[in-house]
């Protein structure tokens, strides 16, 4: 099942609801500089109040949502019959990954949700506690690169926007526990930059060697065929509310989230797809695609003339999977 972009119905209106009486122009002066401190590496430590970790939310969980929701679609295209019934969410903050989950598979009954930051799970609790699925989810007091022998094994394992808040030795160390506790998928989801697409390409390298099959978004198990400074990242598109654009000081009525993701499986996907890799050219005599295939990167060229074709490439998307070249 596909899911949207958006906050689910019941995450909204909580957001909203804690909005009331809030000062818009706090959150926004707020959230600025929690982002300041988040792009210098400085992770969820300035999260110190809950009107930070409101701040956060709002300001936040929107694109961050999109994001894993994209990633989650990709997973569950090339893999249908993944049904988890458990989740473990690492280094969960406010819970949007969960949320995605919740949506993506409506098979999950379990969440246990993991950070070391008090002020956000308290924010994710209440939050849960208006979902019909997440009412029951579990929230454990840890660092994501602390040890997680304690915490059971899940379906499913997601992280997102995580990784780079640790050192290189602890991320090695986190993607070997995180794909230990994954009974079936793991899905790491970081920002769409040199950077988060390195840290990304590092855990993919990693966990292939450990065993792990590519689900999303690549259609092999070999050495990435991009060449830098070319990096693989996507484009979500969502919608803003008003309240997200007072707090984020936006005119624009939409944001486009950046990011880069793996959804690595124990079993090998029962098909494989390339993938676009940019925004396809659609040209008045051809439409042109840059592709990632099993066999490499390739620039596909649909002429006009082939109808059925042409018009099949007209609905690619960048970060759609391709089930053939033509």
């Amino acid at each position: 099942m596909m899911i949207a972009p958006t906050l689910p119905a019941e995450l909204k209106a909580a957001l909203d609801g804690k909005l009331q009486g809030f000062s818009r122009t706090d959150a926004a002066q707020r959230s600025e500089r929690i982002s300041t401190t988040y792009r210098s590496g400085g992770g969820s430590g300035t999260i110190k109040s809950d009107a930070d970790a409101l701040a956060y939310a709002l300001a936040r969980m929107p694109a961050t949502y999109a994001a894993v929701a994209a990633s989650l679609n990709a997973l569950t295209e090339m893999t249908p019959d993944l049904a988890p019934e458990t989740l473990f969410d690492v280094g969960a903050g406010p819970g949007t990954a969960s949320w995605a989950a919740a949506e993506a598979f409506p098979s999950l009954q379990d969440f246990t949700l993991l950070d070391a930051n008090a002020t956000l799970s308290r924010l994710a609790l209440e939050l849960a506690r208006d979902s019909s699925r997440l009412a029951e989810c579990r929230y454990l007091p840890g660092d994501a690169g602390g040890n997680l022998t304690e915490i059971a094994p899940a379906d499913l394992v997601v992280a997102s926007y995580v990784i780079g808040e640790l050192g290189e030795a602890d991320q090695r160390n986190l993607a070997d526990a995180m794909w230990a506790k994954a009974r079936r998928a793991l899905i790491v989801i970081e920002p769409g930059t040199p950077a988060g697409y390195a840290r990304i390409l590092a855990l993919r390298q990693q966990l292939i060697a450990a065993g792990a099959f590519v689900a999303a978004p690549c259609p092999h198990e070999k050495p990435c065929p991009l060449i830098a400074p070319d990096w693989c990242h996507f484009s979500q598109r969502l919608p803003r509310s008003q309240a997200h654009r007072q707090i984020k000081g936006a005119d624009v009525p939409f944001e486009d989230e950046r990011f880069i993701y793996v959804a690595l499986t124990r079993a090998a996907p029962e098909s494989r797809a390339a993938r676009v890799l940019a925004p396809p050219d659609v040209g008045k005599a051809e439409i042109t695609a840059k592709l990632c295939t099993e066999d490499r990167v390739a620039i596909t060229r649909v002429p006009r003339r082939d109808k059925a074709a042409y018009a099949g490439a007209r609905r690619w998307r960048w970060g759609d999977a391709v089930l053939s070249e033509s």
